[in-house]
């Protein structure tokens, strides 16, 4: 291929033309590529900021009684804290980053069906962040309920929930127009012969998720609303004082955040169907059974909201109904690591830095899917409920699930947005040290909670102490951890070596093109007629040249 080809860093299509201006060239350009960088840029810096509000309240978790910021402040501090890393980061995270990337790429398309209304997304997105920023500043208090706005609480604070709550909305309909557009891109720009059973699993956890979003994020975002009416309006849905009910906010957010986890995980997974096989240099045990089980994931994913409930008053047999589902879960949830192990059996391991992820993800979110079905259980969800356990099993099952897979699929596609290589040493130390610090801050509250300690509380038991402080301990590792693992991905960008098309060896279609990719991905359109894992011998089965170069056009298969 050729090493001089025009990268889509410098050539783009505009919404409105061509634009000499560089910065007009970023922030008005219709390729999906540069897209998913502006939607980076802006979730990784909201994610910085969310690290320092959490590592502040840990500060002042340290010691019982007040250190650094007093009750109220505290609140404001978890719930920004709540909202960017849920609203901002995790939910949309994937499939607007690496997913906006990589979707057209693997499917052999050049572009999204609809790439205005992919530029669009990502405005109603900085649209959404901004209303949040907003709610901090004016007119009173910063929000202070939590990212769930629970009733009565949201419908009566003084602070600037309306301003949060329209933020939010915002923010979803981003995600269920990026949703629209994954599933029409998904379904009409595959190349010719992919059929559904040909595609990457990356792209089959994508289209699953696409799905959540178009039909879970509208029953939040009408909740939203409600919420809004009832604080300007007064009009009695929620507030029990007005003939409302605060248990239906609760079934309506769950309705959607419910489904949200498997938003967040399913593209995650994805991401790890991808790496396995490059990096044991086979093909994937049980294709098919993976694919088939991201759609039983999101399916289920519907079903399970009320073992969120089952200390609001459920009845008995419903919370049971909500407690069988919720196990059922763990059916193709299972399928997928039975297959991912399978696929490692007798493989020769290549143990880089995407694979050290995804391995340490393994553990990590085992952990948090076990505590999991321990809180489907409705005896013991009884006494585990808004305490400390419940803080641990969701950071195990989000962060050390759904962001640890992030940083997977960042150090893997590395190579193919920069074309340039990071520090493989580095990579791997940064990747312990994160690992370290996050058991060190996370497991000491499965302990803590065990034994009583209530979440969102400003203040603690002297006896509580042990645990708040190893888990300072760790918070500040793995804030350590963070900044050597950007900075050695900063490094990669500005001297790293150059990568060439294919530095893992991998066989899916985005690594047959030059890296970084060219402005419409592909100067040839391939004919798929094979599937998307060929290994034999440890050597891809399928060689293809498919870049733009004139010279180089015309793709063939060895």
């Amino acid at each position: 291929m050729s090493s001089t080809h025009t990268s889509f860093y410098q050539e783009t299509h505009t919404v409105f033309g061509h634009h000499d201006n560089k910065f007009l060239q970023w922030i008005f350009s219709i390729d999906h590529k540069r897209i998913a960088i502006m939607y980076g840029i802006v979730m990784f810096s909201f994610f910085g900021i969310a690290v320092l509000i959490a590592l502040s309240m840990r500060l002042e978790l340290f010691y019982p009684g007040q250190q650094i910021m007093g009750p109220q402040t505290y609140n404001e501090a978890f719930t920004l804290h709540g909202i960017i890393m849920i609203f901002i980061f995790i939910v949309p995270g994937i499939p607007a980053t690496l997913g906006n990337f990589l979707l057209p790429l693997q499917i052999g398309a050049r572009d999204v069906s609809f790439p205005r209304l992919n530029l669009l997304s990502f405005w109603v997105f900085v649209l959404g962040i901004i209303a949040v920023l907003t709610s901090l500043f004016w007119n009173g208090n910063a929000p202070d309920t939590g990212w769930t706005f629970y009733a009565p609480y949201s419908t009566k604070t003084g602070s600037n929930i309306v301003m949060a709550l329209t933020g939010a909305y915002l923010l979803g309909l981003a995600s269920i127009l990026t949703g629209i557009n994954f599933i029409a891109t998904t379904h009409r720009l595959r190349a010719p012969g992919m059929g559904f059973f040909k595609m990457p699993l990356f792209v089959w956890g994508l289209y699953a998720t696409s799905w959540i979003q178009v039909l879970a994020t509208p029953i939040v975002g009408i909740t939203l609303v409600l919420v809004i009416l009832e604080r300007v309006f007064g009009v009695g849905v929620f507030d029990p004082t007005k003939g409302g009910d605060p248990v239906l906010l609760e079934n309506l957010f769950w309705m959607y955040s419910h489904p949200a986890v498997y938003l967040m995980i399913l593209p995650a997974f994805g991401i790890a169907s991808e790496i396995i096989p490059t990096f044991c240099r086979k093909p994937i045990f049980g294709y098919r059974a993976i694919a088939i089980s991201s759609s039983m994931i999101a399916f289920i994913g519907y079903l399970v909201w009320g073992h969120h409930m089952f200390t609001s008053g459920e009845s008995n047999t419903v919370a049971l109904v909500f407690s069988v589902l919720t196990f059922l879960v763990a059916v193709p949830t299972s399928i997928k690591f039975f297959d991912w192990i399978a696929t490692m059996y007798k493989a020769s391991i290549v143990f880089d830095t995407p694979m050290l992820w995804t391995l340490g993800t393994f553990i990590t979110f085992i952990i948090g899917g076990m505590t999991g079905l321990i809180l489907g259980a409705v005896g013991v969800d009884v006494y585990f409920h808004d305490t400390y356990f419940v803080v641990a099993h969701f950071h195990y099952a989000i962060l050390g699930g759904v962001v640890f897979l992030m940083f997977a699929g960042m150090h893997y596609w590395f190579p193919k947005v920069t074309g340039k290589m990071y520090n493989e040493l580095h990579g791997k130390i940064a990747f312990y040290i994160i690992f370290v610090g996050f058991n060190t801050l996370w497991f000491p509250m499965f302990v803590a909670g065990a034994l009583g300690m209530p979440r969102r509380y400003f203040d603690y038991l002297p006896q509580f102490t042990i645990y708040h402080q190893i888990a300072t301990v760790g918070s500040w590792i793995f804030a350590f951890g963070l900044i050597y693992m950007f900075v050695n991905l900063y490094k990669g960008i500005r001297k790293g070596k150059p990568a060439g098309p294919n530095p893992w060896n991998a066989t899916t279609l985005e690594w047959q093109i030059p890296s970084p990719p060219q402005a419409e991905n592909f100067g040839t359109i391939p004919y798929v007629d094979f599937m998307p894992y060929e290994y034999i011998k440890g050597e891809p089965v399928h060689h293809m040249d498919l870049s733009v170069d004139e010279s180089k056009k015309g793709a063939h298969h060895e």
